[in-house]
């Protein structure tokens, strides 16, 4: 099995140590390097080009929601998870729009953080349970309803298979469709309904009823 790399971003150096002795325990999970601050995080990122980033958001000379940016833009496969203290929507929002794939509260249990950097991987949303609902009011606020002649019935499927948490690799297996075809999908999908990723796209999926919140 494939290792996964990970980076982890946070300006308490015990913080990092902490993060990187747990996940040293794990053979499939590799912790290849650590920043202090966001400039060191984008810095990291271009030379070691990790397969998901643990993003502090409060850090000094460069913020998180920053370097998330800067991070998606040099190095659009990499995955962000955000692991904070914070809940406030000035983080979350801004957090969510800039590109990261998951929300987190520090106080996540070990192991499901080590399932949330696997998800992540395979490209997955991981929402801290109370921060995903948060997310689908704010969707639900958007004077927006989904008519099956906004997209296709192909992309309905694609998006319902998103909502449900699978990767392109996933949905093309469910549909039988190759994987440049269902990434076309996700591309037309994100651009008809003026959302910004997959996980926005998960959420008003949810909220528009096309999966159970349960």
């Amino acid at each position: 099995m494939d290792e996964i790399s990970v980076v982890i971003v946070d300006d308490h150096a015990l913080v990092r140590q902490g993060l990187r002795t747990f996940l040293d325990l794990h053979d499939d999970i590799k912790v290849t390097g650590e920043a202090a601050n966001g400039v060191e995080a984008v810095e990291r990122v271009g030379q070691l080009r990790p397969d998901v980033v643990l993003m502090d958001l409060v850090m000094p000379e460069m913020d998180g929601i920053e370097a998330i940016k800067r991070i998606r833009s040099i190095c659009p496969d990499t995955k962000v998870i955000v692991l904070t203290s914070f809940t406030e929507d000035e983080k979350l929002f801004p957090s969510i729009k800039a590109g990261a794939t998951g929300y987190l509260l520090k106080n996540v249990s070990p192991e499901d953080l080590v399932s949330a950097i696997k998800a992540a991987h395979r490209g997955e949303a991981q929402l801290n349970p109370e921060i995903a609902r948060r997310l689908m009011d704010e969707v639900s606020n958007k004077p927006s309803t989904l008519d099956e002649e906004v997209l296709t019935r192909r992309e309905m499927d694609v998006l319902r298979l998103i909502a449900q948490g699978r990767n392109n690799r996933g949905i093309s297996e469910e549909l039988v469709l190759s994987e440049k075809t269902v990434k076309t999908h996700v591309s037309n999908i994100l651009g008809k309904l003026h959302l910004a990723d997959r996980t926005q796209a998960a959420i008003y999926a949810i909220n528009q009823g096309l999966v159970s919140q349960e």
